[in-house]
């Protein structure tokens, strides 16, 4: 059994009973208003007593510079709050196509999603992408249409009554009569609502053919089991989250419709030694069971390993069992999430979302059980980085500092990878795309060698350096279909055209990759042979402190300052 303290195989106390659990996602495109949705649910929630909106870059859940700086969401973030008697568990996932990783894996542990719509834009690229997402991993949703800010308020069609905002302050809902002028259409509205409901249950069927009439509770019930039972009915709620409107329904919709862990078949998985296939209840007395689903650096506990667990107990001290890598290991501490922010807690049990502190070789998609009774659960799968460039430290003395900020992000991030050219040398760092690897440069504080290797799809390639002319190189798709060389822009090493048409210095950093003129005229082959053109740098090219050099630089120039020579340097 678990290693563990005196008070073994002792269930933990709950606050709340499982049935009284919803661990859900929030889940949309890029600026549907995910963020600011989860913002008013912290605050409705009394979680938070204060709201941060996120084009100020004071949003709760996006807690790191790159996210405030940007005003979208990058990684995921985890955070629990109350309502209504209930425990919601919530993960805050980014929108934007780079980062879709961070649902993929947070809607593998999941039980339930609220897919969050534009109301102006509708259905966008990446709001079916998270949908398939959904579907792949059976995760029953409600849907939120957000950005609704010109209606005054919504007609609840199950109670039949209007809801009210008055402002844009946060406030409750008063509740109306229907207007005289909608009262008709809300009639029909609800009818063909009520009609698809019991079409999911055959008793409740059979009574409203025969009495054509059934009760809000009545609706409520087969609503829910229709939503957890993905029989492709989604309840659908409207607001406007920005104006503090339609928060409160959404609330209560969470709470009424989606599922509780009870609520979800349990988890199978595979005994590791006999391939068995095995069970494993959602209650504290079936084995341990967790899956840790994320790996986060934090600068004041090291590691962290964000799981959730599917069966038993968990307590800090525990050893544990990685059935993935067949290495135990010891649980020093359990923390619950609030953003960035951590609580203590001596043990989690079935239900439950958490990261571990002490595990060193966990990574993202392991399984943790018992030590005597392993089991095997399914693991998540990423898909392959489609963008490349190369990276070098600002500085020689800087190489080691810069290899290990590399392996620790590759180890958060399973999108993210990092391998040495063998001819060049050269550090490469593919991801998702552009704006992945910015973020990652970011996070580094280095500045790119902009060089984009032909991997993934030809419409995101787009370039690599002439290691002889020391230009950035760029790419024309020919008649073919395949990239074809294009003549070099005509001027001196480290030149090139800036955005504005004004003739800029720049020198690209790092050093040769050969030290000989014979290894540069290796690599110029190379390169060629994949079909390359002359590329126009631009501050923007580069991570967040290149770009912000770029500004600082244009404007000294701007300001009359021009670079001297020094013994055939430029200097500012």
């Amino acid at each position: 059994m678990l290693e563990t303290k005196p008070v073994k195989g002792k269930a933990p106390k709950r606050e709340y009973p499982l049935e009284r659990y919803r661990n859900i996602g929030i889940i949309a495109h890029i600026d549907a208003g995910k963020t600011t949705v989860t913002e008013r649910i912290l605050f409705y929630t009394k979680k938070i007593y204060k709201i941060g909106e996120v084009h100020d870059g004071a949003a709760t859940m996006d807690w790191m510079p790159q996210e405030q700086e940007r005003g979208i969401t990058i990684t995921a973030a985890a955070t629990t709050c109350f309502w209504n008697d209930h425990r919601i568990n919530i993960i805050d996932t980014p929108g934007h196509v780079d980062f879709t990783v961070e649902v993929e894996r947070s809607l593998r542990v999941l039980d339930g999603a609220v897919v969050v719509f534009d109301g102006v834009a509708g259905v966008e690229p990446q709001s079916e992408t998270v949908w398939r997402q959904a579907d792949k991993y059976k995760v029953p949703r409600i849907c939120f249409i957000n950005k609704q800010d010109r209606f005054k308020g919504v007609i609840d069609l199950i109670e039949m009554k209007a809801l009210y905002w008055d402002g844009d302050e946060a406030a409750e809902p008063e509740v109306r009569e229907i207007p005289a002028d909608m009262k008709e259409e809300a009639e029909k509205a609800r009818e063909t609502m009520v009609e698809h409901v019991v079409e999911t249950d055959d008793a409740l069927l059979h009574r409203y053919l025969e009495e054509h009439h059934i009760t809000p509770d009545e609706i409520r019930a087969a609503l829910r089991k229709a939503t957890i039972a993905a029989t492709g009915i989604v309840p659908v709620l409207t607001g406007a989250a920005l104006r503090n409107k339609g928060v409160q329904p959404l609330l209560d919709a969470i709470v009424e419709y989606l599922p509780s862990p009870l609520d979800v078949p349990p988890v199978i998985g595979d005994d590791p030694r006999t391939g068995e296939q095995l069970v494993r209840r959602p209650t504290d007395d079936d084995p341990f069971s967790a899956l840790a689903f994320k790996i986060a650096s934090d600068p004041f506990v090291g590691k962290l390993a964000f799981f959730r667990v599917y069966s038993g107990v968990l307590r800090a001290g525990d050893t544990v069992y990685n059935a993935t890598k067949d290495r135990r290991e010891r649980i020093s501490r359990i923390v619950l999430l609030h953003a960035n922010h951590r609580e203590d807690v001596e043990e989690v049990g079935a239900g439950d979302i958490a990261a571990a502190v002490g595990l060193k070789q966990t990574f993202t998609g392991d399984t943790l059980c018992d030590p005597e009774k392993p089991i095997i659960l399914e693991s998540i799968k990423f898909p392959e980085p489609v963008v490349q460039i190369a990276v070098e430290p600002k500085t020689k003395a800087d190489e080691e500092k810069m290899s290990l900020a590399l392996a620790r992000l590759a180890e958060e991030d399973p999108t993210f990878r990092v391998h040495t050219d063998p001819e060049s040398g050269q550090t490469l760092i593919s991801g998702m795309g552009e704006l992945h690897l910015e973020v990652i440069v970011d996070r580094l504080g280095a500045k790119p060698i902009v060089i984009q290797l032909p991997i993934g799809s030809e419409d995101r390639f787009k370039g690599v350096i002439d290691l002889i002319e020391m230009k950035a190189l760029r790419v024309r798709v020919g008649d073919q279909g395949r990239p074809a060389l294009q003549g070099l822009d005509e001027g001196r090493p480290g030149r090139h055209q800036g955005s504005d048409g004004e003739r800029r210095h720049r020198r690209l950093p790092g050093r040769r990759p050969e030290g000989d003129r014979r290894g540069r005229l290796a690599a110029r082959g190379r390169l060629e042979r994949d079909g390359v053109q002359d590329r126009r740098l631009d501050g923007a090219q580069g991570g967040g402190a290149a770009r912000r050099a770029g500004d600082r630089r244009a404007d000294h120039e701007g300001r009359g300052h021009r670079p001297r020579r020094v013994h055939g340097r430029r200097h500012r």
